[in-house]
């Protein structure tokens, strides 16, 4: 018999069919992705959706009764992946035995190997970290994470060390875009431009919600 795609034990199904009963809103189920690859490996996008905002392409299960749908891009990175809920361990867990640092990719591995080896282990001693989030017509998304939020030196963080790092050793990469929610950082410091996505923004308003969940 064919193991499912994911794993969502009887507690998880238990606590997401009462979640999503309390909603009361025309909700079809439960949506599981990858937002990003953090220090400790990645970073999971878990809500409730309806019919508009449901991805087209999407695998879809059942678990329990509940209607589970897992963003098609993201099922390799999920196969095998067990969630669960336990309120003695802060709540809901995904245990994924898959490696969070490999990417299918060669461009985007190759960055990766950047973050990994260079970048990372540098902004370590000021408590951040940067992971990548995608790599789409030659630009790289990156999100910065820890004491990168809302640092006043983000723009020179980004521009002379992030940014010059990845297109020295990755010469595809054209641009480097931060996808960082810098407002809620201790110094709340810039907002994306929506019109220029390449833009790197200056000091403004807070930052609008990421468009990576």
């Amino acid at each position: 018999m064919e193991q499912p795609l994911i794993e969502i034990t009887p507690a998880a199904q238990q606590k997401l069919l009462q979640l999503l009963a309390e909603k009361k809103l025309d909700l079809l189920g439960l949506l599981l992705g990858i937002k990003g690859r953090g220090p400790a490996g990645f970073e999971y996008v878990m809500r409730f959706v309806g019919e508009a905002d449901k991805p087209a392409e999407a695998v879809a299960l059942t678990a329990g009764g509940l209607n589970v749908f897992i963003e098609r891009d993201h099922a390799d990175n999920l196969k095998g992946a067990v969630v669960d809920f336990s309120p003695m361990h802060g709540g809901f867990h995904i245990d994924n035995p898959n490696p969070a640092w490999a990417w299918d990719d060669p461009v985007a591995q190759a960055i990766q190997d950047v973050l990994t080896d260079h970048i990372n282990p540098a902004v370590a001693s000021h408590g951040g970290w940067v992971q990548l989030l995608d790599v789409k017509e030659q630009v790289a998304y990156i999100e910065l994470g820890g004491g990168c939020v809302g640092c006043g030196m983000v723009d020179v963080t980004l521009k002379q060390g992030i940014e010059v790092a990845i297109k020295e050793a990755v010469p595809e990469i054209l641009a480097v875009v931060d996808r960082t929610d810098h407002a809620s950082g201790t110094n709340p410091y810039f907002q994306p431009d929506k019109a220029d996505p390449h833009h790197q923004p200056s000091k403004g308003a807070p930052a609008p919600q990421s468009p990576f969940g």
